[in-house]
């Protein structure tokens, strides 16, 4: 390694710890504009706190849960919007060996059983520097950047993470996550965690959208919602959504008295890390369609069970399957199983996950 390299980490270093620590006064929200279609970000969490899109009659609404302030972000504990990580979903135990060193995290989920997206004071729940913001233009985009210090919730070495929120043409939002080990071997699994509600944040349940993911099987789970390390096959099962249908439809028939989707999809060609379909939401009374593709192995499917009469946007009352998740990622718990796809990010290399939201409007 050579002098040059040493020293230039060292002050990626030292001006991360200086954005850490003052950039507390500068929280804001960020607008990226092209004609009607529009999202809003906060550097709280780099969250998407609105996404402004129009129906089949031309009529807009913003299509992902959330609030009215930054402030009731900063009390959120849905991830409403967040990019989530060092490592996005549950790590059994809250730990893991690597390199011979065992590392013990912040069991912040199922009573101290596991950690979940990161530890209590993951990358949803801190301040991000923004980086660049070009509100409008052919490709409005915004920029975003957070340090991650060495032993921050228990995870090995200093991490240097970007996020890239860009609009183009003809509705197409795109998330670029970016993250570079500066001084150790670290796992990384970042995720975006928006809650998509194609009908209008304020407009009920998902149960009825229809819904498509291309993968063929799933990483089951135990009941803390672990994966077990097996890979099985979706078919003749309530978790087959090969062909598109309605979600409620075999909601009825999930195993252990399940009240909804929360698990890991293994994509069709997971092996690859070229973009490849995810997904394809559609509702039916707004006319709206939204396609996923990217270039992670999974997708985190959750179905918004656990949300009970919370007050979200223009004080609308949100209750569960207000909206659904799809988390593109690496496969929970990775670090703990070695027959899944590796999650650990070396010095010198970067860590690099891709989605593309396209959006359109069908009329039937």
């Amino acid at each position: 390694m050579s002098n040059f390299f040493i020293f230039f980490c060292f002050i990626i270093l030292a001006l991360g710890n200086l954005a850490h620590v003052s950039s507390e006064d500068k929280l804001g929200i960020y607008e990226l504009k092209k004609g009607d279609f529009s999202i809003k970000v906060t550097n709280f969490g780099a969250r998407i706190v609105s996404v402004i899109l129009p129906d089949k009659n031309g009529k807009l609404a913003d299509v992902v849960l959330g609030y009215d302030t930054v402030k009731e972000y900063m009390n959120d504990t849905r991830h409403f919007g967040a990019i989530v990580g060092r490592v996005a979903n549950r790590i059994d135990g809250a730990q893991f060996t690597l390199n011979g060193t065992h590392y013990k995290l912040d069991a912040n989920g199922g009573s101290g059983a596991y950690t979940i997206h990161g530890g209590k004071n993951g990358f949803s729940q801190v301040i991000w520097k923004v980086k660049k913001h070009e509100k409008k233009g052919p490709s409005p985009f915004i920029t975003l950047s957070y340090y991650s210090a060495d032993g921050e919730e228990g995870f090995p070495g200093a991490v240097l993470v970007f996020v890239t929120y860009t609009l183009s043409e003809p509705y197409k939002l795109s998330v670029t996550m970016k993250a570079k080990a500066l001084n150790k071997a670290t796992p990384v699994n970042l995720a975006q965690h928006s809650y998509w509600n194609l009908g209008g944040h304020d407009s009920g349940d998902i149960l009825s959208d229809e819904l498509q993911i291309f993968a063929s099987h799933i990483t089951p789970v135990d009941k803390k919602l672990i994966p077990t390390g097996e890979i099985v096959s979706v078919k003749e099962t309530p978790y087959d959504f090969l062909s598109p249908h309605v979600i409620k439809t075999p909601i009825k028939e999930l195993p252990n008295g399940s009240k909804g989707y929360d698990i890991n999809y293994v994509l069709d060609g997971y092996k690859s890390k070229m973009m490849k379909p995810v997904a394809v939401v559609y509702n039916k009374k707004s006319g709206r369609v939204m396609k996923l593709s990217s270039n992670a192995p999974g997708v985190q499917l959750y179905t918004g069970n656990n949300i009970n009469n919370l007050k979200g946007k223009g004080g609308y009352i949100y209750q569960a399957y207000a909206a659904l998740c799809l988390e593109t990622q690496g496969f929970p718990d990775s670090v703990n199983h070695p027959n899944f796809p590796s999650q650990i990010v070396t010095p010198g290399n970067t860590y690099e996950h891709y989605m593309l939201h396209t959006f359109s409007t069908k009329k039937d």
